[in-house]
């Protein structure tokens, strides 16, 4: 699908639709009525380490605001399965419904997805696409650089008000698992960055002689036995979260939100599928079938999906087809519940099983997504993978025959504990 815009923009020295180009899905968030029941679900049992927490009472304008939501209710979490300073966002719906999402943009009152997050090339890319955005009349929420992450970023609406945010240059959490301390906050920004800015080494050189002490950041520390061999590493869990995405939506206009994430985001068409008489469209931003999933509202009930959140689901990817067998049989275990999604709204996907958070938000584990090469093409259904079973999980054929891009997509850097 091809964008509707005609100019172009210098992107690095490449001519391009967007004044920036999405590389992968950085971050993603919820928010959540219960942060206990979200934590021990996200944290306890999927993985997720938590890099550091917020108070939203932080700040006295804030604290006066939220003066008779609890202070349980007011704590956030910010969370990471691999280096990046956080990769998953947990915070508390009841805080954020009192401090309100930003003036008149509060959809049909279903969005529960606190940002998606989206990582750029460059610092240049997220400025310029400040600009971009402003120039076209897309509102903008805020821009700046956050702390905690230290990620410079832009935020603006798309048309159902979920939170889309461009950034460039998170934190990384290295070998000694520690976040940056906070007295190196200092560096957050409340507007848009004049360009150029100071490099992240330079700035942890500047701390040092501020005598900040640069390793008393937040450490998370496992507290569940490592006992589960995983395929040579001794972990907690019987599996390894590797990558977080795809991002499936509910929309009021799907036609709407489909040209916003091309001509806009610079998303590319992957293809479309039917189910039951509703459209659905599935888009990408790398060589993976699709980042990004489209869904009428309308299929939301048919599916028996949670009518209080306009997310289908948010996809985490494990290191393996056994870890994902593994996984399902462990969270089985553990009382979470699973719902099954037909296998023509996940292509590109084969083996997948949807697991319910406490507020009834569905994850999508799975272990493989098709791969799209230089012609942008993805594989004719009927050569994809027939599922046996569905999204029955005791039906799933015990190991499976390699395809031609099978784990190519396994990138993740580091060990995995």
């Amino acid at each position: 699908m091809a964008t509707t815009q005609e100019r172009l923009y210098n992107v690095g020295g490449v001519n391009m639709p967007q004044p920036f180009k999405i590389r992968r899905l950085g971050h993603f968030g919820f928010n959540v009525a219960d942060m206990a029941a979200g934590l021990h679900f996200y944290k306890d049992l999927l993985g997720f380490k938590v890099s550091d927490h917020l108070n939203f009472k932080g700040n006295p304008q804030r604290a006066e605001l939220l003066k008779e939501v609890a202070d349980a209710d007011c704590q956030g979490a910010f969370m990471h399965h691999g280096s990046d300073h956080h990769s998953f966002v947990l915070f508390p719906k009841k805080a954020l419904d009192v401090l309100g999402r930003g003036g008149e943009h509060n959809g049909d009152g279903d969005v529960t997805i606190n940002q998606i997050t989206w990582q750029t090339g460059s610092l240049a890319e997220v400025v310029n696409g400040h600009h971009y955005f402003n120039d076209s009349g897309i509102p903008i929420r805020r821009t700046g650089r956050d702390m905690p992450g230290s990620n410079w970023h832009t935020y603006v609406w798309d048309p159902d008000d979920h939170i889309n945010e461009l950034y460039y240059g998170i934190e990384q959490i290295g070998w000694l698992g520690r976040s940056k301390p906070r007295p190196m906050h200092y560096r957050g920004f409340s507007d848009t960055p004049s360009l150029p800015q100071m490099s992240e080494e330079a700035e942890v050189q500047e701390a040092v002689e501020q005598g900040i002490e640069i390793f008393s950041g937040t450490r998370d520390l496992e507290s569940t036995p490592a006992n589960y061999d995983v395929e040579g590493i001794l972990l907690p869990r019987p599996f390894k979260i590797t990558k977080i995405g795809p991002v499936n939506l509910f929309v009021n206009d799907l036609d709407a939100a489909l040209n916003f994430y091309t001509d806009r985001l610079g998303f590319a068409f992957t293809e479309e599928a039917s189910y039951r008489g509703h459209r659905a469209v599935f888009l990408r931003n790398g060589n993976e079938h699709h980042s990004l999933g489209l869904f009428p509202k309308a299929l939301r009930a048919e599916l028996g999906c949670s009518p209080h959140t306009s997310c289908m689901s948010f996809g985490v990817e494990v290191g393996s087809y056994q870890q994902l067998r593994n996984a399902v049989a462990f969270l089985k275990e553990r009382g979470v519940t699973f719902q099954e999604i037909p296998a023509e709204l996940h292509p590109g996907i084969d083996y997948a099983a949807f697991a319910r958070d406490p507020d009834g938000h569905l994850i999508q584990l799975y272990y493989y997504m098709e791969q799209l090469g230089w012609e942008g093409q993805p594989r004719p259904k009927e050569l994809r993978r027939p599922v046996k079973g569905n999204g029955n999980s005791d039906e799933w054929p015990e190991t499976l025959d390699a395809l031609s891009d099978t784990y190519v997509d396994q990138v993740f850097q580091g060990p995995l504990g």
